[in-house]
C-alpha cells in the first residue's frame, strides 16, 4: 500500500522530520515500511521548451534533428523519433545528467553519428501517466525555461510503501483517515477530523424530498451486510483536477474520468469501497441483491467473461446482472465520460465470501482487498456523504435526487467493545512503569473512550477496531506498548526459578527404547513423514488408503493423506538403503492414523539382509527389548479367528511362516513379520526384510515400575546345550520356544533360537540353545545330562524330534 504524506497532512500536522525517520517511526509503531519514495524530485531538472525547427536525420528515415529554445540563450539540438514533432510545439526537455523516474540517467550519446544534447520526453518517460504516442504536448502558456513541476503545479511528495501483509488485521488502516490517526497518535499531534456531526448535517441538507429513482431489494441469504444507494444528476464531466489526479497516482491508482476518480478518492481517503452506476443503464429502476443462478456468465469492467456460481452474491437490475458483490462492476452499467445520471452505491459484504469468490475467479481488486479485511458497516454512511460532497464540489450544478436508500443487517453490525484493565496489568506485562496520564492520553489519541478509577481503566473500543483487531485486554496492552515504542522497553531477564525439566512418562519410555535399540540392537533411528501418497500404499498392497484423511490443499500427491501404518514408509526406507548396504537395522517411533478417532503411537523395528532372513534375530531382539522395558509378554502364532489390530489380516505382505503375534496381558500389542516377497517385488527390492510393529499407545504414558533385581555375578559356570529339531515348514520357529516354556526347571536360565534351515518343501530344521545354571553350586555332569534329556523329551512330546 502506498501512503502519500501530503494526503495525510490533510488530517494531521506531521512534524518536519526526515522521510526515513518518519518511515522508521511508522514501522516501529504500526506497520512495516518497505520503501520510501520521493515523488517529483526526478522532475525538478525537467524544463519546458519550444521547438523552433527540425530536419531529417542524415542517416535515418525515422529520426529527426530537433532544434529548440530552452529559455537560456543558445538553442540546443537533440535527436528525436517522436511522430508528433512540429514547429512551435512546447514539450518537456531533460538535460544531460537528468535521472528520469524510470531510473535511466541521460549521458552524452551519439545516435547514428549525431550527438544528442539531452532528450525530449513523453508522459510515460516522465511517469505522468500512460500518455499518447509521442512527446508530451504542453500548452501555449508554457514559457521556455520554466521547470516542468512549476508549470504543471506538481507538488513534491513523500510516499511510504507499506507491506500489505502487516495491515491484514487492521481494516481501519486501508483508508487515509485511519492512517492519519496512527500518525497523530505516534507523533502526539492533534487529528484534524472534520467529518463530525456538523459536517454530516451540512451534507444531509443537500438531500431532497420525494421518492428515490432507484429502489433496492436485499435477499436475506445474500452476503450483504450494509447497503446505501443514492441517485445524482450531474452536468457533463470536466477534466479531473490535477490535485485529485496526482493524489490518486501517489496512491497507486490511475486517473480514468472525473466521476470514477472521485469514487476512488473517497475509497482511498476513508477506506470503504463504493461503486457508481450509469443510472440510464439500470433496467426497471430497481437493483436486487441476491445469489447468482448456477452457471451465470457475466462480463466485468475489464472485458473478461466470468462464470459465477450459486455461492456468489450479485447485484441485478430487473433484467441482467450489474456487479459481482465486493469485486467488480459490469461492462454494461459502468460510468463513461458521457454519463450524467448516476446511482451511488456504498456497501459492505461478508469478508469470507468476497475472499472465496475472488480466489475462485482469480480477480483481485482494490475493493476486494478492503472487503476481505472485515470492514465496519457503521462507516458506510460517512463514505456516502463524502462522495456526495466531492461530486457536488467538482460538478457544479449536480443535483441529489431524493434521500439515501438504507439497508443494515443488525446481526452483522459491529458494536463498541468495553474492556476493563488495571494500571498494574499494563505495566507488569510491558515490564516498565508508565504514568497513568500517559496511558490515558494514548487511549484517547487512538479514539478510545476511557475513564480511570483507582488505577483501573474502563476502555470503550470504537467499532472500526472491533471487527478484526481489538478483542481482549492483551490487545489494549499491545496498543500502549507500540505507542510507547517496544524499542524503548529495556530488555530484562524474567525472574523465574531455574529448574530441570522433568520428562513426561511417555518421553522417558521412548528414551529407554531409543537407548536400547541403538546400543543393544545396533539400529539407527529414522523419521519418516506422517503424510504419504496413494501410490506408496498401492505399491505396498496396503488395504486401507485413508481416503477420509486426505488433505484438501496437499503440497503434492506423494504426501496428500495421513498414513494408516508405519509399514509402507519403512519398506520405502529399506528400499533406499539396500542400494548402499547389504545388512542394516533401523527403527522409528511414530504415529499411524486410521480415521479421526484412531491415532496410535507405534514403534517399528526393521532388519534387512540381502542374503538371508533375519526373522529369528528380530524375534530375539524384541524379546530382549521387552525385558529391558520390564514388560511381561508372550509370543503367539497366527490365528485367523483373532486378527491382530496392528496388522490387517487382508494385507498381502503377511509371511506364511515368519510371523508372530506379540501379546501383553492377553491383548495383541504388536506383530513380527517378514515382508512377503511379492510386496518387495512391487518395490523392485531384493533381499529379506523383517519388521516388528509394536503399539505403545496403552503403555507409554504409564509409569512402569522398575522390577529389576540385582544379584552378584555367579561364581559357578553355566552349561549350554544346542539341539536341532525337525518341524513342519509352515509352523513358526517360535513354537519351539513355546514348547520349552512348559519345562519347569529352575536350572533352565534361558532359551533362544539360533538358526533355521529349510530342508525341503515340507520340513525345516530349527536349532535352539538352552543355558543351564545353578547359582549355588557347579552343575555336575550327571545333572547336565539329565537336563539335556528333559529338553529333548519336552521337544519330542511337542512334536519336534531331533534331527538325525
Amino acid at each position: 500500500m502506498l501512503i502519500s504524506l501530503n494526503w495525510i497532512r490533510d488530517f494531521v500536522a506531521i512534524p518536519d522530520l526526515p522521510a526515513k525517520e518518519i518511515a522508521s517511526r511508522f514501522t516501529l509503531a504500526t506497520a512495516e515500511v518497505e520503501d520510501v519514495l520521493v515523488k517529483g524530485a526526478a522532475l525538478q531538472p525537467i524544463l519546458c521548451v519550444e521547438i523552433k525547427s527540425f530536419k531529417p536525420h542524415p542517416d535515418s528515415d525515422k529520426l529527426n534533428l530537433v532544434t529548440f529554445d530552452h529559455g537560456q540563450g543558445q538553442l540546443k539540438e537533440v535527436v528525436c523519433g517522436a511522430p508528433n514533432v512540429r514547429v512551435g510545439l512546447r514539450v518537456p526537455y531533460a538535460p544531460i545528467g537528468t535521472t528520469l523516474p524510470n531510473g535511466m540517467t541521460l549521458e552524452p550519446k551519439k545516435i547514428r553519428g549525431v550527438l544528442s544534447d539531452g532528450m525530449l520526453c513523453s508522459e510515460t518517460e516522465l511517469g505522468l501517466g500512460e500518455g499518447k504516442a509521442g512527446l508530451m504536448e504542453l500548452g501555449a502558456d508554457a514559457v521556455p525555461g520554466t521547470p516542468l513541476p512549476q508549470y504543471l503545479k506538481l507538488e513534491s511528495d513523500v510516499i511510504l510503501d507499506v507491506d500489505n501483509k502487516s495491515l491484514t488485521h487492521r481494516p481501519d488502516l486501508w483508508g487515509y483517515l485511519g492512517l492519519a490517526r496512527e500518525f497523530a497518535a505516534g507523533h502526539r499531534t492533534p487529528l484534524l477530523n472534520r467529518f463530525d456531526s456538523a459536517w454530516t448535517k451540512s451534507i444531509e441538507a443537500r438531500f431532497t424530498a420525494g421518492s428515490a429513482p432507484i429502489t433496492v431489494e436485499v435477499a436475506a441469504d445474500s452476503s450483504c451486510l450494509a447497503y446505501y444507494g443514492l441517485s445524482f444528476d450531474i452536468p457533463p464531466m470536466a477534466p479531473t483536477p490535477p490535485m485529485i489526479k496526482n493524489r490518486l497516482e501517489s496512491a497507486g491508482l490511475r486517473s480514468i474520468n472525473l466521476i470514477v476518480d472521485l469514487s476512488n478518492y473517497a475509497m482511498v481517503e476513508l477506506g470503504i469501497p463504493n461503486h457508481l452506476f450509469d443510472r440510464t443503464k439500470i433496467s426497471g429502476a430497481k437493483v436486487s441483491i441476491r445469489r447468482a443462478p448456477p452457471e451465470l456468465r457475466f462480463i466485468t469492467l475489464d472485458g473478461q467473461e466470468r462464470e459465477l456460481t450459486a455461492a456468489d452474491t450479485v447485484i441485478f437490475d430487473s433484467e441482467k446482472p450489474l456487479v459481482i458483490a465486493g469485486l467488480m462492476g459490469g461492462l454494461e452499467s459502468g460510468v463513461t465520460p458521457e454519463t450524467t445520471k448516476l446511482f451511488l452505491e456504498v456497501a459492505n459484504w461478508e469478508a469470507p465470501e468476497v475472499r472465496k469468490t475472488s480466489v475462485r475467479l482469480g480477480l483481485r481488486t482494490d475493493s476486494s482487498q478492503r472487503y476481505e479485511k472485515t470492514l465496519d458497516s457503521n462507516q458506510c454512511y460517512r463514505t456516502l456523504l463524502r462522495l456526495v460532497e466531492l461530486i457536488s464540489e467538482h460538478c457544479p450544478g449536480a443535483v441529489v435526487l431524493g434521500s439515501p436508500t438504507k439497508f443494515l443487517r443488525e446481526e452483522g453490525l459491529a458494536k463498541p467493545l468495553s474492556l476493563t484493565i488495571t494500571h498494574l496489568e499494563i505495566t507488569r506485562s510491558l515490564g516498565m512503569e508508565i504514568p497513568t496520564e500517559v496511558i490515558r492520553d494514548i487511549f484517547e489519541r487512538l479514539d478510545f473512550k476511557v475513564s480511570e478509577t483507582h488505577g483501573s481503566f474502563a476502555v470503550t473500543v470504537p467499532t472500526y477496531r472491533t471487527t478484526k483487531d481489538i478483542s481482549v485486554k492483551a490487545d489494549l496492552i499491545e496498543e500502549i506498548g507500540r505507542m510507547i515504542g517496544f524499542d524503548n522497553i529495556a530488555p530484562v531477564s524474567p525472574m523465574l526459578p531455574v529448574k530441570p525439566v522433568r520428562l513426561s512418562p511417555a518421553k522417558q519410555f521412548h528414551r529407554r527404547i531409543q537407548d536400547f535399540l541403538v546400543l543393544q540392537g545396533k539400529s539407527l533411528q529414522v523419521m519418516t513423514y506422517p503424510l504419504v501418497g496413494k501410490d506408496l500404499l498401492a505399491r505396498a498392497l496396503w488395504p486401507e488408503v485413508n481416503d477420509s484423511l486426505v488433505l484438501v490443499n496437499a503440497l503434492s500427491v506423494e504426501q496428500d493423506r495421513m498414513r494408516p501404518s508405519l509399514i509402507p514408509s519403512a519398506i520405502e526406507v529399506a528400499l533406499h538403503n539396500q542400494k548402499h548396504y547389504d545388512d542394516f537395522a533401523f527403527f522409528e517411533l511414530g504415529r499411524s492414523y486410521l480415521g479421526f478417532e484412531r491415532e496410535r503411537s507405534q514403534l517399528l523395528i526393521g532388519l534387512y539382509s540381502k542374503t538371508s532372513s533375519r526373522f529369528v534375530e528380530l524375534e530375539n531382539l524384541v524379546e530382549k527389548l521387552f525385558g529391558a522395558l520390564n514388560i511381561s509378554f508372550s509370543f503367539a502364532a497366527m490365528n485367523p479367528k483373532f486378527p491382530n489390530p496392528v496388522l490387517p489380516a487382508e494385507w498381502s505382505g503377511t509371511h506364511p511362516n515368519e510371523y508372530l503375534n506379540i501379546q501383553v496381558m492377553g491383548k495383541y500389542m504388536g506383530v513380527i513379520n517378514s515382508v512377503h516377497p511379492l510386496v518387495l517385488k512391487n518395490f523392485k527390492m531384493k533381499g529379506h526384510l523383517s519388521l516388528a510393529v509394536i503399539d505403545l499407545s496403552d503403555v507409554e504414558s504409564k509409569e512402569i515400575k522398575d522390577k529389576t533385581k540385582y544379584r552378584p555375578i555367579s561364581k559357578f559356570p553355566t552349561a549350554s546345550f544346542d539341539a536341532t529339531v525337525v518341524m513342519k515348514r509352515d509352523l513358526p520357529a517360535a513354537s519351539v520356544i513355546t514348547a520349552l516354556s512348559s519345562l519347569k526347571q529352575k536350572e533352565l536360565k534361558s532359551k533362544a533360537i539360533v538358526d533355521v534351515y529349510q530342508m525341503n518343501d515340507e520340513q525345516k530344521s530349527v536349532s535352539v540353545r538352552t543355558v543351564f545354571e545353578d547359582p549355588d553350586k557347579t552343575l555336575s555332569a550327571e545333572t547336565i545330562k539329565d537336563l539335556e534329556q528333559k529338553v529333548i523329551q519336552t521337544l519330542e512330546r511337542a512334536g519336534f524330534p531331533l534331527k538325525c
